[in-house]
């Protein structure tokens, strides 16, 4: 048995290193390592987009994308417990830029508070999405104080994916199929473990994980039409084209690690992308799925390894967030 001490976690009180909302909580979970902590905590794929931007005459704190969905998300930050005023702003600011994702983040969230939430995800899901986060700072001994999101309100995952294809009726039978697949493969990822942060399953033909950078992820696709799955760095938005020609640059040293790749321009789109595919995969058939799950797990750790590091330090791109546009 070890005898070896343990340290004790001690709360830090919020104030002490973000004086203020705006200027320095809002500021710091602007960055892209904490606001991929975020996305982490409530697996979602979290992108910024803008900070304090303008709803007619208030600011939002920040404003979000949900790459995984393709929707707009609003970030209300409040280093207080929780009150009428915050809850009107989450509403106000979620209407004024049509974004049916709203997180509120608060020291402490009253039982009243928690409810409300808790009764527009009941009864709004999955059109309107509200997640309440307490966020907490912690230390042992002299330590550096660490983050810690908590989320007290939260729309049931696979109830709101089920509910919005039924009311679009999109439920296909394809999509429950891939719906079941990538809730498997969360599963078997963390039965065991992975380097990458697991996020949320959806119903359709990719499965997103971040490599840690916006504009880029690794995806993992599953077709039912050509029997095959794959893995792929999918690089998005104006300059997609010049982060592949960077990547390029790389190639010797990323297929030392992974094997040859295909290596897709995509010349007639914006996008680019690097994939291997694994045919002769029958993805309906159930019982392929746990080798399924072995070999993307497997291709998703060493694209992780070789993508991750070489897409972070490569240099500005420009790709600073786009002026809002109403959606």
């Amino acid at each position: 048995m070890s005898t070896k001490p343990f340290g004790k976690l001690e709360p830090v009180n919020l104030r002490e290193y973000w004086q203020d909302e705006a200027r320095d909580f809002t500021n710091w979970l602007s960055k892209e390592e904490n606001l991929g902590q975020l996305s982490d905590t409530l697996g979602l794929d979290l992108e910024l987009e803008g900070v304090e931007v303008w709803v007619g005459s208030y600011k939002a704190d920040i404003v979000a994308r949900d790459v995984s969905s393709d929707t707009r998300v609003v970030i209300e930050n409040q280093l207080e417990k929780t009150n009428h005023d915050h809850l009107g702003k989450v509403f106000t600011y979620a209407s004024g830029l049509n974004a049916p994702i709203m997180i509120w983040i608060a020291r402490e969230f009253s039982e009243e508070h928690r409810r409300a939430l808790d009764f527009v995800n009941e009864n709004a899901a999955p059109e309107l999405q509200c997640y309440g986060i307490e966020v907490q700072l912690w230390r042992i001994g002299n330590s550096d104080p660490a983050p810690q999101f908590k989320v007290v309100s939260s729309p049931n995952e696979y109830t709101s994916e089920i509910k919005t294809d039924i009311a679009a009726g999109e439920l296909t039978e394809a999509k429950a199929l891939y719906l079941d697949l990538w809730i498997g493969f969360q599963e078997y990822c963390k039965e065991k473990g992975t380097t990458f942060k697991v996020r949320k399953a959806r119903p359709q033909q990719w499965f997103s994980i971040a490599v840690g950078r916006s504009k880029f992820q690794i995806s993992l696709t599953a077709s039912t039409q050509n029997n095959r799955i794959g893995c792929e760095i999918y690089m998005r938005g104006r300059n997609a084209k010049t982060a592949f020609r960077l990547l390029s640059e790389k190639k010797k040293e990323i297929e030392a690690k992974t094997g040859e790749l295909d290596w897709q321009e995509l010349p007639t789109k914006q996008d680019c992308r690097i994939v291997r595919f694994k045919y002769d995969i029958d993805v309906r058939d159930r019982s392929n799925w746990t080798n399924a799950y072995g070999w993307l797990s497997e291709q998703a750790e060493l694209f992780y390894e070789a993508f991750s590091p070489i897409i972070k330090s490569l240099p500005d791109l420009g790709e600073g967030e786009d002026e809002l546009e109403e959606t």
